[in-house]
């Protein structure tokens, strides 16, 4: 059977550096799974790999939705699978990076949130009822009915607040459950790697990186993304480091507020992450505190 690698673990951890020595080792390519990197012009917030580093190997599922755009999981799932098909046919082993769960889970699993989840009359219900009482009216409803969905979902992401509801309203069920009980996908054999530090490290690494992104650009990467006519109410801005540079460019917080804020929300990120990886029984870990890159390689290419 066809294999995949994929090299999953929480922000800031080296998933770039490891995937670059990884896919130039195989001489193949990368598929990003990144919620945020997937749109074009949010570059330096998250954490876009520059054609520098790079290094010549190609990249896919990067720069591939307008950020007024909304893009679902079944969207990615989509794409990276026609982007797995091409490299297999190609007789390569596509390396899959990234530290966005859900993405990775649509790679796993079967995940079926297809026709027999789908009440279109349900579906325009809520439609109407966002229109005459809001979008919080939906997402309230949410909260009563699947409350780790709401979680999960930003309240103005109306689109995901309304399909969280029809599942639940079709199935009877939370979107968990689906989660719960997956089928293993039969499409490819999975090489499943995460990787971790220590949560000092770990931190220190995120604090870093905030400063950097600001070093190189971030707060103008922003304003420019404002100045074309985004909010906080697309879903491309959602992610840490976007929205609470907009709430700074709003006034709604000061300079100093929107660092702590970016930071905190990043260690936050990396706990849940965390959370959500430890669950996979067939992951490996690879702590890169004490294990090198070129170790790394090694031991990875030892069981392919």
């Amino acid at each position: 059977m066809n294999k995949i690698i994929i090299i999953a673990g929480p922000t800031a951890v080296g998933k770039t550096d490891l995937s670059l020595a990884l896919a130039h080792t195989l001489q193949t390519e990368i598929i990003s799974a990144d919620s945020v990197q997937i749109y074009n012009g949010l570059d330096i917030g998250s954490a876009k790999p520059t054609l520098d580093e790079m290094a010549g190997i190609p990249h896919h599922l990067i720069d591939v939705v307008e950020p007024t755009e909304a893009f679902s999981v079944s969207d990615y799932v989509k794409l990276a699978k026609k982007e797995i098909r091409r490299l297999h046919e190609m007789g390569k082993i596509p390396v899959i990076v990234g530290g966005t769960g859900l993405y990775i889970n649509g790679l796993l699993y079967e995940m079926d949130f297809g026709e027999s989840c789908a009440d279109a009359e349900f579906r325009a219900e809520m439609e109407a009822l966002a229109q005459r009482c809001g979008a919080m009216a939906v997402y309230e409803r949410l909260l009563s009915c699947d409350p780790v969905a709401a979680e999960r979902i930003h309240p103005n992401n109306l689109k995901r607040v309304i399909r969280a509801l029809e599942i639940n309203h079709v199935t009877g069920k939370p979107m968990a459950d689906f989660a719960n009980a997956p089928t293993k996908t039969t499409d490819y054999e999975v090489i499943l790697i995460g990787l971790t530090r220590g949560r000092d490290v770990l931190y220190e690494r995120i604090n870093k990186r905030v400063e950097l992104m600001f070093s190189a650009g971030l707060l103008d990467e922003v304003k420019k993304l404002k100045n074309s006519g985004l909010d906080d109410s697309f879903q491309s801005m959602q992610g840490i480091g976007y929205k609470e540079v907009l709430s700074y460019l709003e006034g709604r917080i000061n300079y100093e507020q929107m660092i702590d804020e970016i930071q905190q929300g990043s260690r936050h990120y990396a706990k849940r992450q965390f959370t959500w990886f430890k669950r996979y029984d067939d992951l490996k870990w690879i702590d890169l505190d004490i294990t090198c890159t070129e170790d790394a390689v090694k031991e990875i290419l030892s069981i392919i």
